[in-house]
């Protein structure tokens, strides 16, 4: 939008303030238990192909495992920009936004649950 001297007016960014400490330190703990979610996915993938007998389906044990392993670096990558989006909205006196990994995680666990099941009990 042009301003009274002809140049273009540039979006404000809003005034950035430290936010309440405990705030902060909560952020940080959400991140930390995403963070212990991927480590747990990673560990579960790596048991899975590792210590499980192998199972009727001839590669069964390397697709669940690779499922949580995939969703493990999903939920650790989302857990980061998750947490710098709440940081700045939270120094912007914004709201905060919402979370994508809730869904991710849950939909990713149901299809990695489903996809074992069927491999262990019908086949």
């Amino acid at each position: 939008m042009p301003d009274d001297r002809g140049g273009t007016q540039t979006p404000e960014v809003p005034e950035e303030k430290e936010p309440d400490y405990r705030f902060t330190l909560a952020n940080e703990r959400t991140f930390l238990a995403w963070i212990r979610t991927s480590l747990g996915l990673v560990a579960g993938g790596v048991v899975v192909h590792q210590l499980v007998e192998p199972l009727h389906v001839e590669g069964a044990r390397t697709v669940i495992a690779l499922g949580c392993v995939i969703l493990a670096i999903a939920v650790a990558a989302g857990s980061y920009f998750h947490w710098r989006s709440v940081q700045q909205a939270m120094r912007r006196s914004m709201p905060l936004p919402g979370s994508t990994l809730v869904p991710i995680l849950a939909l990713g666990a149901t299809v990695i649950a489903l996809f074992a099941a069927v491999t262990v009990i019908l086949l």
